[in-house]
């Protein structure tokens, strides 16, 4: 469906994210390894999401429905800035949803930026079930408000993915003041927990930065780490052959910054042993 990739650790320049290594995001575009039945390239549009300010509050952000093996900025803008953190993503859209530069990942709020790699089917009904879910039922991630459903009307493009991110970013905004480090992965959960409900073949592949750490889920789709003391990285698929990446099995929740790797299986999530392809 798409591929993504999220970087936490020393800085580094924007543009070389999306070209680093023998199998970049960039070479993933066209030639992916492990689409696992979701298309064949990734050709609907990239973008990418980086944080600029010292406390890690602003997001910068750059997208383009063209191929982002035909757009110059790749190599002549990017690599001049730099950033401590980058989440980035290359999109095959599903068929019936559109092909714009606002159905492009990552879509950012706030010092988050979110993509995600799948696809709901009957996305509409099923989101819509699951926001009237939220809208009614009080979440425990804190005392924050209620998600309305008439926040949908706020996705950027009409798409699962921007309306999931919708979704998402309200649970988050129920996090304690000092920070994110309990409620994204509870609410990762609670949003996967949720669609698969309405929507047992949904592939929920979630990847997830507030500039200091990276959250992921795995429903469906491949997805890779290689963490150390220095950096942490999570890729749909490992960009060179370093033998320090970890394959992640499927129905996990990931949590990583430098130094840290956590993998726990996703909470009230059923197991689909031997449904990939």
């Amino acid at each position: 469906m798409c591929r993504q990739l999220g970087y936490v650790g020393p800085p580094v320049r924007v543009g070389d994210m999306l070209t680093l290594g023998s199998h970049s995001l960039r070479t993933q575009a066209w030639a992916p390894k492990d689409m696992r039945g979701g298309g064949t390239i990734n050709a609907d549009g990239f973008g990418v999401a980086w944080w600029r300010d010292d406390d890690g509050v602003t997001v910068s952000r750059y997208r383009n429905s063209a191929p982002i093996w035909t757009d110059p900025a790749v190599e002549e803008v990017l690599p001049q800035l730099e950033s401590w953190a980058v989440l980035a993503a290359v999109r095959s859209a599903t068929v019936g949803m559109p092909v714009e530069r606002n159905a492009c990942a990552p879509f950012t709020h706030g010092r988050w930026a979110f993509s995600h790699n799948g696809m709901v089917p009957d996305w509409r009904r099923a989101l819509s079930a699951v926001a009237e879910e939220f809208g009614s039922t009080a979440t425990e991630l804190g005392a924050g408000p209620l998600f309305e459903p008439v926040q949908l009307l706020e996705a950027e493009s009409a798409t699962d993915a921007a309306m999931l991110w919708v979704m998402l970013r309200s649970l988050l905004s129920t996090d304690t003041p000092d920070g994110s480090w309990a409620a994204a992965p509870a609410a990762l959960s609670l949003l996967v927990s949720a669609v698969l409900a309405q929507s047992p073949g949904a592939r929920l592949n979630f990847l997830l930065g507030d500039g200091r750490q990276l959250w992921a889920t795995t429903v469906y789709h491949s997805l890779s780490a290689l963490v150390t003391d220095d950096f942490a990285i999570l890729s749909s698929e490992p960009f060179d052959d370093d033998p320090r990446w970890q394959p992640i099995p499927d129905r996990q929740l990931v949590s990583a910054r430098p130094g840290a790797l956590s993998v726990t299986p996703l909470v009230d999530v059923p197991s689909t042993k031997g449904s990939l392809l």
